[in-house]
């Protein structure tokens, strides 16, 4: 959508009251994101394309009573227009709906004294450092003779969410991320390095930068291995490609059906637990500093664990992991309710952490014997959802540690491991710090992970992938 197309549509809070005033008899909760991003790629030692873009998207959900229960319907779209017709079509989508078994009265009078203030809008400022560092990094490629290729993203999220039962919140989500892909000339070898930020810098790039270049020149040696069970350590980053597929497994219901890696065998789940000798400690806040988030639930649809009606319920600080034991899966209200637990909504971030770490990466290679730095997982997928097994490829970087130094670039892998059970083989755990999961980053771009040294991590076979 072009800018000025949003520039003239109605303002959001209007949007939100409209809709509950055409609700008319019927409950519903209105939900409207105005987003805006400005993006900037290069590729080959020179920028390629860059541009700005702004969409705005509603949904009414209804809530229809009847005599065996509340019925719910969903209806959404992008950009603007009148919204009666949207008010019409979920509540006709909730009349032919059967009862929800997610019922929970709606969450009333939570309220954004900002409520009815404009969208706050992102442009070329937030990625303007970056993109005047990025001059010397592209300089530095061309003199070393590798190969620069990625881009730098800046994005504003601001949701409004108005219910018939008075909540009216707001708020503002900014997001940002680099990524940069640095390859020899000759395609020979290949390194990545990304991270999140909200703010961007050009010492940012930098680090990515020479963070790339030392990888490229460990990979100037080549050492073929084959298939087997490897002691490696795991940069925070693909740590967090690991652990936030165990926080979306953290579903209660799933886990009470039986359907889950914290099923427990014989019935019920595995909260009390223990996962890891280490404690281990797996949280999510809101307030969580550089990290931060927003404080309330949306959502747009009823799942296992999250609910429409939990809309603007609020969200606070979670412990999924405390001291090395299962804590917390998540559950609706109606869920909650029924399980006679509390209630633990998604939240928006993700933090791990072993108190009183204080480990480098850089630490944690010098004190591996031998084993391998993989720098980047990708194309994960779940194998087994009972034990959480998840298989996929290394790239971009495997690197052979031998005697605590890096002495060359590996062949990649295809590896089968369950983040649950690499809990319980982390040999050594660093410090936290912010990190950018390449694979579920551009969703879920808020994390703080460790480096991880982790014992007989399986690489089921070698892979052709580079």
């Amino acid at each position: 959508m072009s800018d000025d197309r949003t520039h003239r549509l109605a303002p959001a809070h209007e949007v939100v009251e409209r809709a509950i005033a055409a609700a008319a008899g019927d409950e519903c909760a209105v939900i409207v994101e105005d987003r805006s991003e400005a993006e900037m790629r290069f590729a080959n030692n020179t920028t390629t394309t860059n541009g700005q873009r702004r969409d705005r998207r509603v949904t009414v959900v209804s809530f229809v009573a009847g005599p065996d229960g509340t019925s719910v319907g969903v209806a959404s779209r992008s950009g603007g227009g009148d919204v009666t017709d949207l008010v019409a079509a979920a509540g006709r989508d909730a009349r032919s709906a059967p009862p929800a078994d997610d019922f929970a009265p709606l969450i009333g009078d939570a309220l954004s004294p900002d409520f009815e203030e404009e969208p706050a809008i992102t442009g070329f400022g937030p990625v303007a450092p970056v993109v005047a560092g990025l001059s010397e990094a592209l300089r530095r490629a061309r003199a070393e003779k590798h190969v620069l290729a990625g881009f730098v993203t800046h994005q504003s999220a601001t949701t409004y969410l108005g219910t018939s039962a008075g909540t009216r919140l707001r708020h503002v989500q900014p997001s940002g991320y680099l990524q940069l892909v640095a390859r020899a000339s000759d395609g020979s070898r290949s390194a990545w390095a990304g991270t999140g930020a909200e703010e961007l810098s050009s010492d940012q790039l930098a680090a990515l930068d020479d963070r790339v270049v030392q990888r490229l020149a460990w990979g100037e040696r080549h050492v073929e291995l084959p298939a087997g069970r490897y002691e490696v350590v795991l940069p925070p980053d693909a740590v967090a490609d690991l652990m936030i597929v165990l926080a979306e497994a953290a579903s209660g219901r799933d886990a009470e059906d039986g359907r889950s890696v914290f099923s427990r065998p014989g019935g019920g789940t595995r909260v009390g637990e223990e996962l890891s000798p280490l404690p281990f400690e797996l949280s999510s806040d809101p307030g969580m500093p550089g990290l931060s988030c927003i404080p309330f639930l949306v959502a747009e649809s009823s799942s296992a664990d999250v609910s429409v009606f939990d809309d603007g319920a609020a969200i606070g600080p979670t412990s999924w992991i405390a001291a090395g034991r299962l804590e917390r899966l998540r559950y609706h209200r109606a869920a909650a309710m029924r399980s006679g637990v509390l209630f633990t909504p998604p939240v928006d971030n993700l933090a791990l952490s072993l108190p009183g770490a204080t480990a480098s990466l850089d630490e944690l290679v010098a004190g591996t014997e031998r084993g391998l730095l993989l720098t980047c997982l990708w194309y994960i997928r779940e194998v087994d959802l009972a034990t959480l097994l998840l298989t996929g490829l290394t790239r971009d970087g495997v690197y052979l540690v031998e005697h605590g130094e890096v002495v060359g670039a590996v062949n990649n892998f295809r590896f089968n491991e369950s983040p649950v059970d690499l809990l319980r083989r982390v040999r050594e755990a660093g410090r936290s710090e912010r990190a950018l999961s390449r694979e579920w980053g551009e969703w879920m771009s808020r994390t703080a992970m460790p480096p991880l040294r982790v014992g007989e991590f399986n690489m089921s076979s070698v892979s052709p992938a580079s």
